[in-house]
């Protein structure tokens, strides 16, 4: 199988095209590499390191219930896993484990994408991100990313657009 045959990508290009979002579906790019670090991305894609949209899966648990949060940050710094649940009005945020990722995204670490995924997940676009003009996120398999805007981003997660660094 190819990685254009994934069905991870598949996922991504249809939920791209069904937003509206012909030109980053049309855009996905499929690369030699897996490219599982923002640094490996903006190599790959020939673009500063900020433009680099990670997506950050996490647990965010109230009362002891977990629940995803997925965090588009900028590849140029770290979340702050404090100032995450704040912005979630989370008691603690964690780590998500593969698994965890892989129920709520339908895809594996290194390739999730901000779309895509079986349902919707409370999502926070990180405002660093606004400063490029295009920004590159992944594409639902770790070889794979697609551009797009923050404005993009914002609407296709329905996110919420937020500093997510200190």
């Amino acid at each position: 199988m190819s990685a254009l045959d994934h069905p991870g990508m598949q996922k991504v290009a249809a939920a791209l095209t069904e937003a509206g979002h012909h030109e980053a579906a049309q855009g996905i790019r499929v690369l030699e590499d897996a490219v599982r670090t923002a640094a490996q991305a903006a190599e790959a894609v020939d673009v500063p390191v900020g433009a680099i949209a990670n997506s950050l899966v996490f647990t965010a648990v109230r009362a002891e219930v977990p629940a995803p949060l997925l965090v588009l940050t900028s590849g140029a710094h770290r979340a702050d896993t404090d100032l995450l649940a704040e912005l979630a009005g989370a008691d603690r945020i964690e780590r998500a484990t593969p698994d965890f990722v892989r129920e709520h995204t339908g895809q594996v670490i290194g390739g999730v994408s901000p779309v895509g995924h079986p349902s919707r997940i409370m999502t926070f676009v990180d405002k660093d991100l606004e400063q490029y003009p295009v920004v590159w996120a992944a594409g639902g398999h770790p070889h794979a990313v697609f551009p797009t805007t923050f404005a993009g981003l914002v609407e296709l997660t329905g996110g919420t657009p937020a500093r997510v660094a200190r």
